[in-house]
């Protein structure tokens, strides 16, 4: 055990306490930054959110991306703008981080629990197209849940760790079924299925920018889409639903506060001028991991089939839930942090009730994967 941290402290050239992920500031941060605090317009409006949200778009191949405060807020709305609706339910998977399911509950629907698949572990295509044959049908264009006879609106996969799962037979599926696809791809900035940007294959994409992620402003978040009707609604309900006029309060429905601020924008557009450096450095400390881990027996967990990952959080899989507690114990004693993966949402007391499959691989991967360093090493 020994062994690896002194590997990671050398990889990363340092003796001192190496945390799990750390933001990188080596760009026009601070000029940004500077430039927007001069210009007075560091809240709602200024130029910094246009370009950013111009800027992402085009470095993911959508037509539009509606900047959020958060990445929960703009899964919040996309799934709003997939037309969800209290008691409706929704498809997603048990081992991703509480965000996805807290959007799903702030409209009052419910989550269904679907296996994972090994390689990606994301939500598993094979067990989506089990569960719908067995427990569901169509009925006037809806997917009706045969168990609780609710609307099936929605399905929420999730990109776990950058690696993406298999969201172009996910979206088959979820067409067949009419099942609107809403990608959670929080953590998938930079990945890529089949040539294809993750975030881009549903309806609607949602991504992060929270301060661990590949690119952050401390928080932020941005939705993304093709459709321009769901574009300019996204755009208006996220502005608190104000009909643009010169000094008229006239707002036409509820809506939300979860504007980007300018100055988080300005941070934003700079890191994204630095994504391409950055998914180099995760790449190569990819290659260095696995090399090393391969050659002591433990395995660390590579792109998945036909996939481009980003590799945001490097993981490896131990044996069994005795060796994982054993390596997060002492690598967080001798100075490196290390994070067991998600505890399964079902198993958390306000889902625990939610229908759910056998689950059999995510309960696997939750006794066994565990989070390594995993900054940017320039």
């Amino acid at each position: 055990m020994q062994k690896i941290i002194d590997f990671i402290k050398q990889t990363f050239n340092r003796n001192e306490f190496i945390p799990l992920h750390e933001p990188r500031f080596i760009g026009n941060e601070k000029k940004y930054l500077n430039d927007c605090i001069d210009s007075t317009f560091v809240s709602s409006v200024g130029k910094y959110v246009d370009t950013f949200e111009k800027e992402f778009a085009k470095t993911v191949g959508s037509k539009f991306a509606i900047a959020t405060v958060n990445g929960t807020a703009a899964l919040h709305i996309s799934l709003l703008l997939a037309d969800l609706k209290r008691d409706d339910e929704v498809i997603t998977q048990p081992l991703t981080f509480i965000a996805t399911c807290n959007a799903i509950s702030y409209i009052g629907a419910k989550p269904i629990f679907i296996d994972v698949d090994l390689d990606t572990m994301g939500l598993s295509p094979k067990s989506l197209k089990s569960f719908l044959e067995t427990n569901c049908e169509v009925k006037k264009n809806n997917c009706i849940n045969k168990t609780t006879g609710k609307i099936i609106k929605a399905c929420v996969p999730m990109h776990t760790f950058g690696h993406p799962c298999k969201i172009e037979e996910i979206k088959e599926i979820c067409d067949i079924w009419n099942i609107t696809l809403v990608e959670d791809a929080a953590e998938s900035l930079g990945s890529f299925y089949k040539n294809k940007h993750t975030g881009t294959f549903g309806k609607i994409g949602a991504f992060s920018f929270n301060g661990n992620k590949i690119i952050t402003s401390g928080g932020g978040g941005v939705i993304v889409t093709d459709d321009e009707a769901l574009a300019k609604r996204a755009k208006h309900i996220t502005t608190t639903a104000k009909i643009p006029h010169p000094y008229e309060y006239v707002h036409d429905e509820i809506g939300y506060n979860y504007r980007l601020p300018n100055i988080n924008a300005a941070l934003l557009v700079a890191q994204l001028e630095q994504l391409e450096k950055f998914l180099a450095s995760k790449r190569d400390l990819a290659i260095k991991y696995k090399e090393f881990f391969t050659t002591n027996n433990i395995n660390f967990i590579a792109e998945p089939k036909d996939s481009k990952s980003n590799y945001w959080l490097q993981a490896v899989l131990l044996n069994d839930v005795n060796q994982r507690n054993e390596f997060l114990d002492f690598t967080n004693k001798n100075g490196v942090m290390t994070r067991p993966i998600w505890r399964l949402m079902n198993e958390l007391e306000m889902f625990k009730d939610c229908q759910k499959d056998d689950l059999k691989n995510a309960k696997y991967l939750e006794e066994r994967v565990v989070n390594i360093p995993s900054s940017v090493i320039l």
